[in-house]
């Protein structure tokens, strides 16, 4: 999720927390885990202090990762290690399909762009074939595309006047620029390239027909003149993060989609929601849709904004199934979906909502998983339970169900039906009192041992202990404000050997507090090795490499002089929390979802928006034309197109190690 999108606010939830940060500490934080495996004192007392910032070179002994770690630099270039090959896989409007054409700026249209490789990639996930193997030659790269830059996109247009001055043309360009793309991939030799005849290959974008699933569908909220039935969308919208489940399946998580949204929503009738939902006036109708789709402004259609923003889950292996809107999974700014398996068969899934003083989630499914027949899995995401995250200052924390009829969440507090509570999913959380977080991005499952980690990007408006209580510090939040962000380590019983994913109750720790350990007023907290280029800011997505080291992205923005990166650290050992840099993307863009290959000798990684922050340094020109800058050139270079990257070690061996 670019920084752009993190100015939407939202009316307070109903909570109770006003812990400082020192009493947080004295009553528990410092006897936890927090530094287990790297400090062996019980200086902890007083985290403000410095823990030094050494070399490169010292923390080699401790760590796993044996890369020479990257100088931080700020350019319109990428860099990598030494010893690694960086090579460009795809980038937006590259073709792939046999009949897709050439990208070109001067004639693509909606229907060329829905045959190329969409735009501003995020989740990225490498899914082996044939499927079920360890294939690592082989595979399908699974790519979200969050959002486009239609000032980037096309010459003439600046950040200020793009909206008026979009053709229909290229508004149908964007419609079919984001979405997804599936596309076949195989190693030849040193290089991976694109099968174009791959017959997984597939687009799905805002025209696509997508069915409407679980507890909402068919509720009266989500029929429209085009669907009276209410299990019908065209279109899924703001596709940020997500998952893969154990039978193959794609999750994607909608983030956002009230941004394309226009019209005055006064006109509806549930207008408390649509504010609950992050609307924001001064931020909608981001591509000017509603110009050539009229269902996309309030006024003509009242019910289409709540076919949107949902968890999407797409079967890639059959390029003919309608990809399904799984409703109960909740109704949300999804960062993600990622999936476990609890030891009794159910299937989890952790889900972020990524905004300032919202919540984590749970979903369980209420069927079970079989490995030996796929066609048993296909609609378990439609019946379970889901929770809310509410976390407590002795290092424990409890899902919190989000059921219609039990506990708070009544008939008369207005959820008569699961479907109040999918449709209404912020809310009940509020009611319910979760723990609101710092903007919940990165939430991922450790295969080895079992903890989860998710990144808390940042929140400039959390509050130190004395101010609104729900906006204050709490328990795992414990910076106001937060501008550096965090990361947390859950742990389910029965890690390392069979986690229960689908417990009530977990312990949690704080795995790192992300800025400069130079600075003691940051209040940072990494290991003590850690180097002046490996600290870092804003954590975004996180992955998992085969070796059980955790591969943190960073959204920022990031400090004066540092750009958006990609970390590794170990999560056990001595070198637990000791982030190195490992690779760069170009200046104003952000590296997203690391994914490997099932034997760690390639990493994927997809870059996202380059070229936003290389406007501004142009002397503040308002188009690139105007900074001299031949649009030809500029949208042909990796550092103004999206782009989805592979690294490898030039001796062939694992990423990383």
């Amino acid at each position: 999720m670019t920084d752009r999108q993190k100015t939407r606010e939202r009316p307070n939830p109903r909570r109770a927390f006003a812990q400082t940060y020192g009493s947080l500490l004295n009553e528990g934080f410092n006897r936890r885990t927090l530094l287990k495996g790297f400090l062996a004192t019980s200086a902890v007392a007083a985290l403000g202090q410095s823990f030094g910032v050494r070399s490169a070179a010292a923390s080699e002994g401790g760590s796993t990762l044996t890369f020479t770690e990257l100088t931080r630099v700020r350019d319109a270039e990428d860099h990598w290690p030494e010893g690694y090959d960086r090579q460009v896989l795809l980038r937006w409007g590259d073709a792939i399909f046999p009949d897709s054409p050439d990208f070109d700026l001067s004639t693509i249209d909606g229907p060329a762009a829905e045959r190329q490789f969409g735009y501003n990639n995020d989740f990225t996930a490498f899914l082996p074939l044939p499927l079920g193997s360890t294939a690592s030659d082989r595979g399908l790269l699974l790519v979200s595309h969050e959002y486009a830059s239609p000032f980037l996109m096309f010459p003439g247009l600046s950040m200020e006047d793009y909206r008026d001055k979009l053709t229909d043309a290229q508004i149908r360009t964007v419609m079919a620029s984001t979405g997804v793309s599936i596309v076949e991939i195989r190693r030849n030799g040193s290089q991976w390239e694109v099968v174009k005849d791959g017959q997984y290959n597939r687009r799905i974008h805002m025209g696509t027909e997508i069915v409407i699933s679980g507890p909402a569908a068919g509720d009266d909220r989500l029929k429209t003149k085009a669907d009276p039935t209410g299990t019908v969308v065209f279109g899924t919208i703001s596709n940020c993060n997500g998952g893969v489940t154990p039978w193959g399946t794609m999750l994607s998580g909608e983030e956002g989609s009230m941004d394309v949204f226009a019209g005055d929503y006064t006109t509806l009738d549930n207008q408390e929601l649509v504010e609950r939902q992050g609307w924001d006036e001064d931020e909608n109708d981001i591509y000017s849709v509603s110009r050539v789709e009229p269902r996309f402004k309030f006024e003509n259609e009242p019910n289409e904004w709540m076919k949107f923003d949902w968890v999407v889950e797409i079967d890639p292996m059959d390029p003919t199934a309608k990809p399904v809107k799984r409703t109960a999974l909740g109704r949300m700014t999804h960062e993600g979906a990622q999936v476990s398996v609890a030891p009794d068969g159910r299937v989890v899934v952790f889900m972020g909502d990524d905004d300032d003083f919202e919540y984590l989630y749970r979903f369980v499914t209420e069927g079970k998983y079989d490995p030996d027949n796929r066609a048993a899995n296909k609609d378990l995401l439609d019946s379970g339970t889901l929770s809310v995250a509410k976390f407590a200052s002795d290092g424990t924390m409890e899902w919190v169900p989000l059921v219609a009829g039990e506990g708070l969440l009544t008939a008369e507090a207005g959820f008569a039906s699961q479907a109040d509570v999918v449709l209404n999913t912020r809310a009940a959380a509020d009611l319910v009192g979760a723990t609101p977080m710092d903007a919940p991005e990165g939430f991922i499952p450790h295969t080895g041992t079992g903890k989860l980690y998710v990144a808390m990007t940042e929140n400039e408006d959390r509050l130190p202990a004395g101010g609104d209580a729900a906006e204050s510090v709490n328990p795992a939040n414990p910076r106001g404000p937060n501008p550096h962000g965090h990361l947390l380590e859950l742990v389910p019983p029965g890690a390392p050997d069979a986690p229960d994913h689908a417990a009530d109750r977990f312990t949690w720790d704080v795995f790192a507090l992300c800025g400069d350990p130079a600075k003691p007023e940051e209040e940072s907290l990494f290991h003590p090795d850690t180097s002046q280029n490996g600290w870092f800011t804003d954590p975004d997505n996180i992955g998992v490499d085969p070796a059980g080291r955790i591969w943190v992205t960073t959204d920022g923005p990031p400090p004066d002089g540092m750009a958006d990166a990609v970390y590794a650290m170990d999560t056990e050992g001595e070198g637990r929390a000791l982030p190195r840099l490992f690779y760069i993307p170009p200046t104003g863009s952000e590296a997203c979802s690391p994914t490997f290959t099932p034997d760690g000798t390639s990493l994927f990684m997809s870059v996202q928006h380059p070229g936003e922050l290389r406007i501004d340094d142009m002397e503040d020109a308002e188009t690139l034309d105007e900074a001299g800058t031949s649009w030809p050139d500029f949208a042909d270079s990796m550092p103004a197109r999206p782009s989805l990257v592979v690294l490898t070690k030039r001796d062939g061996g694992v990423v990383g190690s």
